[in-house]
């Protein structure tokens, strides 16, 4: 069945049908203040779910329901469809409106690279029960130990059984077409479910490099939204989320490039 055609209004396009190439970041104190006034002006974000599916579409979404297997998509104008889980690669929620917080604001510093690679020195944090399998994992993928382990408290607070909402599994919350590309058969077994979500989090950083927000963004909004975008997304999930785990991570702590 192909989704992309047929669905009125399905397939998610920003206003004018093209995106800016930067976004400010919300935890920014202009960022902070703009978007209250934009709220105090009546200019509320919209809220909405973005459905990413494995072959790079988006969808917009007015709500979607979960059927064991089945992902049920309502849509904004109106009616639904259900498709197979396995096809969606990720959900991500409350997306704002572009045209309602476009405002210029500070960015990272250009210098803003750390050091990711595996170092005996940095332990897994936290003092979990799965830290020696953190430990294996990020020193085969050479991916700093703490790194992981903040990643793993944000998604899954190191509860191996654990199933989302949007139907994400395990302690790094993987969803199954993600699990199945990268060969882990069983989701909910700890180093069966660290070894597939550190060999991502490897893809991402040769991808995005020393940069961890957008190593984070990438693993919470999908690579394409932040290619997209240029940088986070302006997705308050996503936001909140590489704002969380650099916290924990303590990105001043790493070695800096």
């Amino acid at each position: 069945m192909n989704l992309s055609k047929g669905l009125p209004g399905a397939e998610w396009r920003p206003p004018g049908g093209r995106f800016p190439s930067r976004m400010a970041r919300f935890s920014s104190p202009l960022g902070t203040a703009v978007l209250a006034a934009l709220l105090l002006a009546g200019a509320a974000p919209a809220r909405a779910e973005l459905i990413v599916f494995e072959d790079g579409r988006v969808v917009k979404a007015a709500a979607y329901r979960l059927y064991e297997d089945e992902l049920e998509i309502s849509l904004p104008g109106g009616g639904s469809y259900r498709v197979d889980l396995a096809r969606v690669e990720r959900i991500v929620d409350d997306e704002v409106v572009v045209d309602a917080v476009l405002v210029e604001g500070d960015e990272l510093p250009s210098g803003a690279m750390y050091d990711l690679s595996y170092h005996e020195g940095r332990k897994p944090l936290f003092g979990s029960a799965y830290d020696a399998v953190i430990e294996r994992e990020a020193k085969r993928f050479n991916i700093d130990a703490a790194f992981v382990s903040a990643l793993i408290r944000a998604e899954s607070n190191y509860e191996p059984r654990a199933v989302s909402r949007k139907g994400a599994r395990g302690l790094m919350q993987l969803m199954p077409a993600t699990a199945r590309r990268l060969s882990v058969r069983k989701p909910f077994d700890p180093s069966s479910n660290v070894r597939g979500g550190v060999q991502y989090l490897r893809e991402l950083l040769d991808r995005f490099g020393s940069r961890p927000d957008l190593v984070l963004a990438a693993y919470n909004a999908g690579e394409g939204a932040v290619q997209t975008y240029g940088g986070v997304p302006p997705y308050r999930e996503t936001v909140a989320y590489v704002n969380r785990i650099l916290k924990w991570w303590g990105p001043q702590a790493a070695v800096s490039q």
